[in-house]
Formats: C-alpha cells, sequence, structure tokens
C-alpha cells in the first residue's frame, strides 16, 4: 500500500454538503502516514476542517473509514488538524469548476488576513455568467456559503465564501 494510492482511493469520499466534490477537491487531506504494527498495515489519515466544528467531518471521518475498510488495514486513526487552517486556496481548480458546474459560484481569489465577510470582489453567477450580482446575505445554508441574486438572470445562487 502506497501513500499515493490510499489519496486516490480517497477521492471516493465525497462532501456530504456538497456531494459533488471530493475531499482532494476540498484539500482538507494534509497527509497519510503509514506504518506496520505486527506485520501488518496501519494507517492515520490527517485532515483539516473547512470550519472549526464543521458538522460534515463525523460524516468524512466514516467515508474515510468506509474506504479504508476495504483495504485491510490492521489499525485506522483519523486525526483532525486545525493549525495550519484550511483554506480555500487549498481547492484544487477541478473541485472550483465542479462548484460552479453544480450551480455554486467558487471562491474567486486567494484567501487574505483581515478581509471582512462583506468584502468581496464582483461574483459571477454561476448559471449565466454575469458579474451583475449582488450579496443578499454573507450567511447561506451552511457557513462556508453565502447567497447572491443575478441581476442578469434573476436566479439566487450559493458563493463558496474564500478564506
Amino acid at each position: 500500500m502506497t501513500k499515493e494510492g490510499v489519496i486516490a482511493a480517497l477521492e471516493q469520499v465525497t462532501d456530504p454538503e456538497i456531494p459533488v466534490l471530493s475531499i482532494g477537491d476540498l484539500g482538507i487531506i494534509r497527509d497519510v502516514e503509514l506504518w506496520l504494527e505486527d506485520g501488518k498495515d496501519c494507517i492515520n489519515v490527517i485532515i483539516t476542517p473547512t470550519y472549526s466544528g464543521c458538522p460534515a467531518m463525523n460524516v468524512i471521518a466514516t467515508g474515510i473509514r468506509m474506504v479504508l475498510a476495504g483495504m485491510n488495514f490492521k489499525r485506522v486513526d483519523i486525526t483532525e488538524r486545525l493549525d495550519p487552517p484550511w483554506t480555500t486556496d487549498l481547492m484544487t481548480e477541478s473541485g472550483k469548476e465542479k462548484l460552479k458546474a453544480y450551480g455554486i459560484a467558487p471562491p474567486i481569489r486567494k484567501s487574505k488576513v483581515g478581509l471582512g465577510l462583506f468584502e468581496e470582489d464582483a461574483v459571477d453567477c454561476p448559471r449565466c455568467g454575469s458579474q451583475d450580482t449582488e450579496l443578499v446575505s454573507g450567511f447561506g445554508p451552511t457557513s462556508c456559503k453565502s447567497l447572491y441574486k443575478c441581476r442578469s438572470c434573476k436566479e439566487p445562487f450559493e458563493h463558496f465564501k474564500c478564506h
């Protein structure tokens, strides 16, 4: 078993709140540690939540355990690491494209310390591509998203916040 093989297998695990994104797309897998114990493979998967206290992490950890259960590990550990914190910079470009295709505007810039909640660049509508959009609420159905409305196509949409 290789680290790369495990990471590839974990691509099956999706975010329960945004099922088009794998945990690889999100960039929450920080490391995979492999070792032998009594001649058997053991593993520790180190993950970082997108938000401290994110309720999806328990479901994600269960998904990781389910994938690894079929790989004959003697021991499976999952460690949550908060430092360094997760940022949207860790998301893959493929993941951002998947978000857009799913109807959620992806984060559009690199994170910067000290930016206010409502200090956003123009957010393109994921449906029609217009930049004529307006922030409706800084708080969406989950902590990682805000709500916008497109003035061109009149559709509401979510935006995955940059942080």
